[in-house]
């Protein structure tokens, strides 16, 4: 896959997180019962203790983590923004499985929208840490780097030999 397929592959999923995790945020703050096709599962984990963390809503860290990942997708390509999309896909990844750990053995009830954003997650934790260690961005030029010259003459005598 060519970097430029994988890094737009990258900003697909993002977006799609980005349209979730808004849409999450948007029934968090509307107070309004999530869609959900499994019963009352949804709104059992979007009304749990772990719907927040310090005051803060989970789908609203959700929302600036995809919003973050797209602003590292977005920016001039290089190593850096390669290691910012890979860091921060981790850290999401990271965040997703302790929370789907809490639905499966806290809260025992799965929400899809949740298990559809980790999904997401992991697959674009997938494909950054591959493009990181690929290390290609498209833009590196394989040109001759100038020779170094040095500033002594060339008919300079070695040490310590007479002239």
């Amino acid at each position: 896959m060519s970097s430029r397929t994988l890094r737009l592959a990258l900003i697909v999923l993002t977006v799609l997180g980005v349209a979730l995790a808004s849409y999450l945020t948007y029934i968090h703050y509307a107070e309004i019962k999530p869609l959900c096709t499994a019963g009352n599962s949804c709104i059992k984990v979007q009304s749990s203790v772990y719907a927040k963390l310090a005051g803060v809503p989970v789908a609203l860290m959700g929302l600036l983590g995809y919003v973050a990942i797209l602003a590292s997708l977005l920016v001039p390509q290089g190593e850096n923004s390669r290691l910012a999309t890979m860091a921060l896909t981790l850290v999401g990844f990271g965040f997703s499985a302790y929370l789907t750990y809490r639905e499966l053995f806290s809260i025992h009830a799965i929400c899809e929208e949740c298990a559809t954003s980790a999904g997401i997650l992991t697959v674009l934790m997938g494909l950054s840490v591959w493009r990181f260690l690929r290390g290609d961005d498209g833009s590196v030029s394989m040109r001759a780097t100038p020779a170094v010259h040095s500033s002594a003459p060339e008919s300079a005598a070695p040490l310590g030999s007479a002239s």
